[in-house]
């Protein structure tokens, strides 16, 4: 079995999953919820056909923990096959079609979330230029899991886009 076969929460995201997020988007919340378990390889082959429109592809890239209130679908993508989980990008797709890598990796998702910005808001680019605002609790579960790690959601939104500049355009690539 290599690292990305495996199909249990990584142990920041098992937390995570505890977590009561703040919900008022228009006043600083984070539009996300996460799922105590990854969906099942047949519910994410099932949602990304229908986001694709696309009959023949798969979901084995994509191992899905969490939705915003509109439907879009987090996921880890797995683009480092030999790497484990939590090294994986964390990348969104929205239900409107909006998509984007939002963190480079594990660590730099839960400092994303640590600054008051969720996965919709990091790719929907009118939520992306607010003012952070620190969520107490997401704070404390960084720290817990990765405090050498420490950065600004603009930092990682930043990062992330740098390293995985094609991503939109593989996706696009897929839809029919």
């Amino acid at each position: 079995m290599t690292p990305t076969d495996d199909r249990r929460l990584p142990a920041p995201l098992h937390a995570l999953a505890s977590v009561e997020f703040p919900r008022a988007v228009d006043e600083g919340g984070i539009e996300f919820e996460p799922y105590p378990t990854f969906l099942p390889t047949e519910e994410t082959t099932a949602w990304f056909r229908a986001w694709t429109g696309n009959g023949t592809v798969t979901g084995d890239a994509f191992r899905v923990f969490g939705e915003d209130g509109a439907g879009g679908l987090t996921a880890l993508w797995i683009a480092r096959p030999d790497a484990p989980l939590a090294d994986q990008p964390v990348v969104h797709l929205g239900s409107e079609g909006e998509m984007g890598v939002v963190a480079r990796d594990l660590p730099a998702f839960l400092w994303l979330l640590a600054d008051g910005f969720g996965p919709w808001e990091a790719v929907d680019p009118r939520e992306r230029n607010r003012p952070a605002h620190r969520v107490p609790e997401l704070v404390a579960l960084a720290e817990r899991f990765a405090p050498e790690r420490r950065q600004s959601a603009r930092t990682v939104m930043d990062e992330a886009a740098r390293e995985f500049p094609d991503f939109e355009d593989s996706i696009d690539h897929l839809c029919a």
